[in-house]
């Protein structure tokens, strides 16, 4: 019984595998194909039909995105036949995703992803479940090591990116969340700081430590003398990093916080504005 028992399992396992890493596209390594429910046609995943529906070429008044939740049918890649969305074809047998989420109607064969569903998020995401809590009020899946110590923005990743405008909830690329609570893709904020940018892009607060900046406009500061008619001109700032109103002495590098001390300030009041793009000159 036992003898001629295993040779069937290992059968079946082996068709299951068939395929395996073989198939798919530049987003998943999959086995099947969906067909979108949105405009009837095929193709190797969701991120396939929305790049190719909203691409230039295509007229803005057709251009749409599939519903995820609303798929049906797949195609199988081995037996290219097509059937209800299930994780092993009805057809040949094959597993169509070593990964799959029956919510999202989703298949992966890279299970290195750590894949895993959360029902408050309603998708499926990446990293393990174990290495991620969801935020309630922030409405989205952050880092364990952020539970205790993130600023809460309601619906934080429910917007587009500040920087390339790309939705951030359902993102494939890596978000980072900026001390302010404000999140943005890991590349734009990497972007920015090749530009010399420091500051959210939302709020506009600083997101690293600038204290040696701060002290190179100090001194940037104490060496530009300005001309007599400027000497007792005061003016009105508003800090973008403790949201502090003061008046201080006008001067044309940067004008400092009187309660914190940052030069990531705006003029408020009391003439013509700074030039805040100096910052920048000094972090250069």
């Amino acid at each position: 019984m036992e003898s001629s028992f295993e040779p069937k399992m290992s059968n079946s396992s082996s068709i299951m595998e068939k395929g395996y890493g073989e198939f798919g596209c530049s987003h998943y390594r999959r086995r099947c194909k969906i067909r979108a429910p949105c405009c009837d046609e095929i193709f190797d995943c969701r991120h396939c039909h929305n790049e190719s529906k909203n691409s230039i070429e295509v007229n803005p008044l057709d251009r749409h995105e599939v519903p995820r939740h609303d798929i049906k049918r797949v195609i199988c890649s081995l037996c290219d036949r097509e059937q209800d969305v299930q994780q092993h074809c009805i057809y040949c047998g094959v597993c169509m995703g070593k990964y799959f989420c029956s919510k999202c109607n989703f298949f992966d064969d890279d299970v290195s992803k750590n894949q895993y569903h959360c029902d408050e998020c309603g998708i499926c995401r990446i990293g393990g479940e174990e290495n991620f809590f969801h935020c309630n009020k922030c409405g989205c899946c952050y880092s364990t090591m952020l539970k205790n110590s993130h600023n809460c923005v309601e619906k934080a990743m429910h917007h587009n990116c500040a920087v390339c405008f790309e939705f951030l909830f359902d993102t494939t690329k890596d978000i980072t969340v900026l001390p302010c609570g404000h999140t943005i893709h890991l590349e734009c904020v990497k972007e920015m700081e090749s530009h010399f940018r420091y500051s959210c892009p939302v709020c506009s607060k600083s997101y690293c430590d600038m204290s040696r900046v701060w002290e190179r406009l100090d001194r940037e500061v104490a060496s530009t003398v300005m001309p007599q008619i400027y000497q007792n001109k005061m003016v009105w700032i508003l800090c973008n990093d403790c949201g502090e109103n003061s008046e201080v002495n006008f001067h044309i590098v940067a004008h400092k916080c009187l309660k914190c001390n940052s030069y990531n300030t705006r003029q408020t009041r009391g003439g013509a504005a700074s030039c805040s793009s100096e910052i920048a000159e000094i972090v250069r």
